[in-house]
């Protein structure tokens, strides 16, 4: 069984979840919209430019649902996933997936966006597994804090390392490992990942990761 290994924004979406997520929260009048459309426009440049100090942004974005309760998120969730995520959905992706499903793969998407934000999204894709950064809670409500280890850049390797570990203990008659895997990604802040992975695919990727991609006679693929 091949471990099919996907990034989440801007690989299999056509955009970016955890900035629509800013988007939302302004046009749904959560937050102040000036002061946090240019913060989140300043984070996302960031992450372009590779020197996104992924903790400040962490709390950045899971500050606005610190202390909700779970019915009010829920009603968030809904509302996000029909205004800002339906329209990223790719046929393309969705075909991917779907060979992969036929192969008998493994689908697991690995995501520096916390779970919050991808776990719906997961799901609506049909993954047998979301890797995403973890956000703390407190008798079931977020604190805006991080937990964990951030699934970002070398943090992905961590956590998909550690998840390795604990699936192939739990599932010996049927182990993954990386020598027999493919890694679908659009961003050079993955290439700690990418250089593990068995395939290395780079998915209508920036300009860094393309001229890397060439370099190294990766596959280069468009979803869009």
């Amino acid at each position: 069984m091949r471990l099919a290994i996907f990034d989440l924004d801007n690989t299999l979406l056509g955009g970016d979840s955890d900035h629509a997520w800013g988007d939302y929260l302004i046009s749904a009048g959560l937050v102040d919209a000036e002061q946090h459309q240019a913060q989140n426009d300043a984070f996302y440049a960031q992450y372009q430019a590779g020197t996104l100090k992924i903790e400040e942004y962490v709390a950045f974005a899971a500050t606005p649902i610190a202390g909700l309760s779970p019915q009010r998120l829920q009603t968030m969730h809904e509302e996000f996933m029909a205004h800002s995520i339906q329209p990223m959905l790719l046929p393309a992706s969705e075909a991917l997936l779907e060979q992969h499903r036929k192969a008998g793969d493994f689908l697991l998407i690995i995501t520096a966006t916390n779970r919050f934000i991808t776990g719906p999204i997961a799901r609506l894709l049909g993954v047998d597994e979301l890797l995403a950064t973890e956000l703390e809670t407190v008798d079931g409500v977020y604190t805006g804090k991080m937990a964990g280890v951030p699934c970002f850049r070398e943090g992905k390797v961590t956590r998909l390392q550690q998840w390795l570990e604990r699936y192939n203990a739990d599932n010996p008659e049927r182990p993954l490992d990386m020598e027999n895997s493919v890694f679908y990604s659009d961003s050079f802040n993955d290439l700690p990942l990418l250089e593990q992975a068995g395939e290395a695919v780079a998915v209508d990727p920036d300009d860094t990761l393309r001229r890397i991609a060439g370099e190294r006679d990766w596959r280069i693929l468009s979803l869009r």
